[in-house]
This record gives structure tokens, C-alpha cells and sequence, in this order.
């Protein structure tokens, strides 16, 4: 029986690299690409049917700044599939990332010139929107539209004889500083994209502590620095090619979902005469923060779907 995986943002960047990885791993799999432009992913689907004929290769539009078009996604997706083995959990944006250029000097001459690099600490700082339903823009993309996604997709998922996992891409800049349980969209901060990778990393650890018992594994990565269309303006493409490593994410692929842990961050490298590795790192959390995020996005989906229903009525 093929294996079913779904990838959202599936047309570019990350997400297009891993679908290409994975269909040269199993060249039969199901392959469902979650994207929000249907043109767009049409073009991917011909391409990797191009060269992988043997795979099936689906398509489901789903924008996950929108909960309609997330509501409307996960029942197309309940009708198409008994269930799903995998979700890469990476459609994400960065809006308008500015380089704090006083940050960049004064870290290039100073011992933590690695570690801005690879975290990209007080570097960036972004200007977030509101959505249609009313959350910033940021929040709902990178973490809330997927959470509703998982619980949406509940029963694809949730299976105790073989268990399905959920791959999640964070960033090595998700940052304790940066997020705040009493302000879960970051609305007063001015680094959302951080804030919205650490509250991945809370929910991951929640999801497992929630959803083992029922077949579901959640695991986080980190795919590296690298260029995308969230980060190719940030740095001269000079730049970009001394820090890029190539990705690797497939590997957990090939892991039993209940034998990774919970609490590692797996980040894809490059040693300096170019094989790949998976690195392992500890996140930065603990499992009753991850509770109580995880309480307050189940409070928050309640009054969204009451405020969707409201809506819909008066409409």
C-alpha cells in the first residue's frame, strides 16, 4: 500500500525541495501537495510526475492564513484519503524582514558572530498584519492554521496500529525571548517569526504528550540556513552561498516515529567538505509551558469557530 504524504507549501522553497527528496526516496509514495495557488502547484506536480511517473501526486488548495480555506481543505482531504503517514507541517512567511545593519557590525567583530549566523539573533525584525479572522498574520500561517489543520485531520491521523507522524520545519532563530504564553501572537512584539517557530517547537511537544497514546508522533526540524523566498533579499547571494547547507529532512523519514524524542530539534548540516548530517539539539522548553500553550490554542479555537459560525450565519 503507497504511503500518503502531505506537505503544505509544497511550491517552493522547502517544502518543493523536500517533496523532491521524498519521491527519490520512495518513488511510489502519494505525494499531496498543500499550497495556496492551484497554477503554481499544478506546475510542480507535472514536473515531479515528470520524472517520478510512478508516483501519485495530488493536489489540495489550502491557504492556512485563511481557516475557511482550512476548514474547506481538511474535509476535501477526509473525503480523498482513509489516512495520511505523514504531514510536513512548512507552508510559513517572514514578512518584511529588515537587517538591523548596527546588529550585523557590531556581531561580525564579536565572539557570538557563529551564533548570529545561525540563529540569526537581533538581526531581523518584521511588521505583522491581521488576518481576515482577526489574528496576526504571522501566528495564524507559521502555527494556528496548521494546529487547526491537525485537529481537522484527527482521524486520518490518529491510528494506534501503525502510528502517523508530523514533521514540523521550526528555525534555529525560535527563541524563548521572543515568546510570551500572555501574548501568544507576539501582537506587541516585534519579532513574530521567532516567537511563532518557538510556539512549533511548544506545540510539537504537546502534541505528543496529547496524541502518543493514539498512534501520533510529532518531531520538529530545522532545515539550515538556506534560500528561500522568505530569505533571499535578507543577504547579497555572495553571502548565501558561504552559509547554505543542503537540505536534509528526509531523514526522518526513514525513523520509527515512537523511537525519536520529543524534546530534540533535528537540524539539517553540512561539514565544511560538503556531506550532509542530522544534527540533534535540545529545545529550550519544558512540557508544562507546552500544556498550557497547548490549553490556550484549544480557548482560542473555540471562540474562532464560534466567530466563523457567527459569520457564516449572518452572512
Amino acid at each position: 500500500m503507497r504511503k500518503a504524504v502531505l506537505v503544505t507549501g509544497a511550491s517552493s522553497g522547502v517544502g518543493l525541495a523536500l517533496c523532491k527528496r521524498l519521491l527519490e526516496e520512495d518513488h511510489e509514495l502519494h505525494l499531496c501537495l498543500a499550497c495556496r495557488n492551484r497554477s503554481k502547484a499544478e506546475a510542480v506536480r507535472e514536473a515531479l510526475l515528470a520524472s517520478h511517473p510512478l508516483a501519485e501526486v495530488s493536489i489540495v488548495q489550502v491557504d492556512v492564513s485563511d481557516l475557511q480555506s482550512v476548514f474547506r481543505a481538511s474535509g476535501e482531504l477526509k473525503q480523498r484519503f482513509q489516512r495520511l503517514d505523514y504531514v510536513y507541517l512548512n507552508a510559513g512567511i517572514m514578512p518584511n524582514p529588515q537587517l538591523n545593519i548596527k546588529a550585523l557590525f557590531s556581531g561580525l567583530f564579536s565572539r557570538k558572530v557563529i551564533h548570529m549566523f545561525s540563529t540569526a539573533e537581533g538581526l531581523l525584525t518584521q511588521e505583522d498584519q491581521i488576518t481576515a479572522d482577526g489574528l496576526q498574520e504571522v501566528f495564524e500561517t507559521n502555527v494556528f492554521g496548521h494546529f487547526i489543520l491537525i485537529q481537522e485531520l484527527a482521524p486520518l491521523l490518529c491510528h494506534s496500529d501503525s502510528p502517523s507522524q508530523l514533521i514540523w520545519t521550526s528555525s534555529r532563530n525560535a527563541r524563548k525571548s521572543n515568546f510570551c504564553l500572555e501574548d501568544i501572537q507576539h501582537s506587541r512584539g516585534q519579532e513574530p517569526y521567532s516567537s511563532s517557530k518557538y510556539a512549533v517547537d511548544l506545540l510539537s511537544v504537546a502534541v505528543n504528550r496529547n496524541f502518543n497514546s493514539r498512534g501520533l508522533y510529532s518531531s520538529v526540524v530545522c532545515p539550515g540556513t538556506m534560500v528561500t523566498n522568505m530569505t533571499c533579499g535578507i543577504l547579497p547571494p555572495c553571502v548565501w552561498t558561504l552559509l547554505t547547507p543542503i537540505i536534509w529532512l528526509v531523514w526522518l523519514f526513514h525513523q520509527k516515529p515512537e523511537s525519536l524524542n520529543p524534546l530534540t530539534k533535528y537540524l539539517s548540516a553540512t561539514t565544511g567538505f560538503g556531506s550532509n548530517y542530522v544534527m540533534t539539539q535540545k529545545m529550550d522548553l519544558d512540557e508544562d509551558t507546552a500544556e498550557k500553550f497547548y490549553q490556550n490554542l484549544l480557548e482560542l479555537e473555540k471562540h474562532v469557530r464560534a466567530t466563523i459560525q457567527k459569520r457564516n450565519h449572518q452572512s
